[in-house]
């Protein structure tokens, strides 16, 4: 099925979180107690919900999107060229931003969208955030009344699990073990709230997005027993 697929029809993507509020003390009291709640049986009794906020980014309900960086190959001629560009800055722009280029470039039915465990994260938070923000979701993010086999995201993740649902496998990791060159990263996925909030360095966290799509696109091409892309067929548009 994988080999079927059009290459030119797939956006791939990645998205960068970070709690709402730099300190878990800025929260108003009745946010503290919620997220006291919604991470009881996380944290247990040995970390306290203030020790814990710097997880906050991992759930839509409690943090924010700060970056999503998309990525599209296009083939001309035999030439491949894969382009990748980032929508950043406010959260509400962007997701506008991003809604914009869904339903202008990859609305169609024959579009698909493609991330690295999107269907646990990815997906599922941007359409929250979306909600949240009072916007109107895009026909490929809303879900609603569609059968399984009618949404229209693919998972590197899960491609890898090959129907074991029990399995977590890391992108970093994949692309280890499948071979695929791995760019010199200066940034884990654990400081990105440290280099927003302390460091103001946005721009390195969109690096480090960009990074990651490319990595996803990679993992793709080996899943598709494809040639893996070379540093000049990757375009920053």
């Amino acid at each position: 099925m994988l080999y079927k697929l059009n290459l030119e029809h797939i956006l791939f993507l990645d998205i960068e979180t970070v709690p709402q509020n730099a300190n878990f003390s800025e929260l108003q009291a009745n946010v503290q107690d919620l997220w006291a709640q919604k991470t009881q049986y996380q944290r247990k009794e040995e970390i306290s919900p203030e020790d814990f906020y710097d997880r906050a980014g991992i759930w839509a309900e409690f943090g924010k999107i700060i970056c999503i960086s998309v990525g599209y190959f296009r083939l001309k001629n035999d030439i491949r060229n894969f382009r990748v560009t980032s929508f950043y800055g406010e959260e509400i722009d962007l997701l506008k931003r991003f809604k914009q280029l869904l339903q202008e470039h990859f609305g169609q039915a024959k579009h698909l969208l493609c991330a690295h465990n999107g269907k646990e994260f990815d997906f599922p938070y941007i359409a929250r955030r979306m909600v949240i923000h009072g916007l109107n979701l895009p026909y490929k993010l809303d879900l609603f009344g569609k059968k399984p086999w009618e949404v229209p995201h693919l998972d590197t993740m899960e491609l890898w699990k090959f129907g074991d649902y029990k399995h977590y496998t890391s992108l970093k990791l994949l692309a280890h073990v499948l071979g695929i060159p791995s760019p010199k990263e200066d940034m884990d996925g654990s400081m990105v709230p440290s280099v927003y909030y302390n460091d103001g360095d946005l721009d390195r966290i969109v690096s480090y997005c960009e990074l990651d799509v490319v990595t996803t696109a990679q993992v793709f091409l080996k899943l598709r027993n494809e040639s893996l892309l070379q540093e000049q067929e990757i375009e920053k548009v």
